[in-house]
């Protein structure tokens, strides 16, 4: 069995206690078992990462270049093996956790880019003699704790940029993906990142997170909103830069003039595929009154259709949930749902297949409405409510009438309600004819209101967190 230690100062160093890393497609399987730090190792990996970071910061960058670039062309090079890992310790199919792997590579390899493009800038004084230089120095020491649901791809647009420009990590990846992570950290050690420049330490939030926070100078979150709002009242208190990505309750408008088959496809990839278990998935389907039933009857056709099995089987749409906890929570809002008074067209079931598995077919309500707590609390699971709206105008306020603001969709062949959403949907991102899921790794991303606090993530937009500007005065 394969043991998942921990990196520290350029050494793997067994933990204080261990867990069992469960196969949510087989829960017979224990793919390995990870040894999670005490509060003094994660110390210890920051006093590593502090030591290490003046010499990281002031090198050539060149040689980030070159070791970022190393990073992507191995994950390249394996990504259907890592792939495979990845949707056996997560549960998201082998096609979809293949491409995340190479979403992944592709991370690294734009930030091995980037390396190459800090630019600064040369202004003139109003006072004779004086020169005026604007450039940008690493933050220091950042903290990367990361989710389940994206464990290759989300550590990767954080420590890649982080490394790009001169910092140091300390990363806390989720204790229900820690191969991946492993798997991460092993390529970036044996790509040449000097010692104590990345550390990895593994761990629950309450030891690991916390001992990180105490310690870093700035710390880059995506997760929960309960724990995302725990760090940045920790992170103000510190006054350390912080960085939340917290989830949403996105809203999928479809129009009586969309294309009918596009709407459909929106909205049971958006909702359902990768078990919903996406930030961005569209658990609010707010449809017109003049397509609502055909719409409804059509989306729950296909949901009869999609194959839920093992993650690596031939043939699987979508794998199972990832662990009890989640299948629990699932199930807890679904029993919600209907009390509330909201009609299951597709109620969920836990399934049965040739492996033992947290298997949960897809839940479609209608008769809902947005003050319901389906409509108000991200469930996190292959649950989305249909609201019935009688115009654009209503749907648009629906939409807005959330306390998140990560992704927004519509559905329509109208520019003129096209640009409109697009002007005056409140959230991050906003989709037209696409799935409210999907994302390109070379654009920002981040959301507004309770979705996400702090600078956004990926594409050239990191450097605003991850850098510090600096102006300084030359008397020539």
């Amino acid at each position: 069995m394969t043991e998942y230690k921990n990196l520290i100062g350029g050494e793997w160093v067994a933990g204080t206690s261990s867990v069992d890393n469960i196969n949510p497609s087989d829960t017979g399987d224990i793919i390995g078992r990870a040894t999670h730090a005490s509060a003094q190792q994660v110390a210890d990996a920051v006093s590593a990462a502090r030591q290490a970071l003046p010499k990281w910061s002031t090198g050539t960058a060149q040689l980030r270049s070159d070791i970022l670039s190393t990073v992507a062309n191995e994950l390249l090079a394996r990504k259907e093996e890592l792939g495979e890992l990845l949707a056996r310790e997560e549960g998201k199919t082998r096609a979809e956790a293949i491409g995340e792997v190479g979403r992944a590579a592709n991370i690294f390899r734009f930030f091995a880019s980037e390396v190459l493009r800090m630019r600064g800038e040369k202004l003139a004084s109003v006072r004779p003699g004086i020169d005026v230089e604007i450039t940008r120095d690493p933050v220091g020491v950042i903290g990367v704790i990361t989710p389940w649901n994206f464990p290759i791809a989300i550590p990767a647009w954080k420590i890649a940029p982080a490394l790009a420009f001169g910092n140091a990590v300390v990363f806390k990846p989720s204790e229900l993906t820690p191969g991946t992570a492993w798997a991460l950290a092993d390529i970036l050690h044996r790509a040449g990142v000097p010692a104590g420049v990345f550390n990895l330490v593994h761990g629950a939030g309450a030891v690991v997170g916390d001992a990180i926070l105490s310690g870093v100078d700035a710390i880059t979150f995506t997760g929960s909103v309960k724990t995302g709002r725990h760090i940045v009242q920790r992170a103000n208190e510190r006054m350390i830069r912080v960085q939340a990505e917290m989830g949403g309750k996105n809203p999928l408008i479809v129009l009586d003039d969309a294309d009918f088959d596009i709407a459909v496809n929106c909205a049971v990839d958006g909702s359902f595929f990768q078990t919903g278990q996406r930030c961005t998935a569209s658990s609010r389907l707010i449809v017109t009154e003049g397509i609502h039933d055909r719409f409804v009857a059509a989306v729950a056709e296909r949901l009869g259709k999609i194959v839920i099995d093992h993650a690596l089987k031939a043939g699987t749409q979508v794998g199972p949930v990832v662990d009890q906890r989640q299948l629990d929570q699932d199930l807890r809002y679904i029993d919600i749902g209907i009390s509330e008074g909201a009609r299951a067209v597709v109620k969920g079931e836990l399934l049965r297949r040739d492996t033992p598995g947290h298997y949960l077919s897809p839940t479609l309500f209608t008769d809902t409405s947005n003050q319901m707590r389906i409509n108000r609390e991200e469930v996190f699971g292959p649950v989305a409510a249909v609201i019935r709206a009688k115009n654009y105008e209503e749907a648009l306020s629906i939409a807005n009438d959330t306390p998140f603001g990560l992704s927004a969709g519509i559905c329509t062949t109208s520019q003129k309600h096209a640009r409109h959403f697009q002007a005056n949907a409140e959230a991050g991102l906003t989709m037209l004819n696409l799935a409210t899921a999907g994302l390109d790794y070379h654009v920002p991303f981040g959301g507004r209101k309770g979705s996400s606090y702090g600078p956004r993530e990926q594409g050239t937009y990191a450097i605003e967190f991850y850098t510090i500007v600096k102006t300084s005065y030359l008397s020539v």
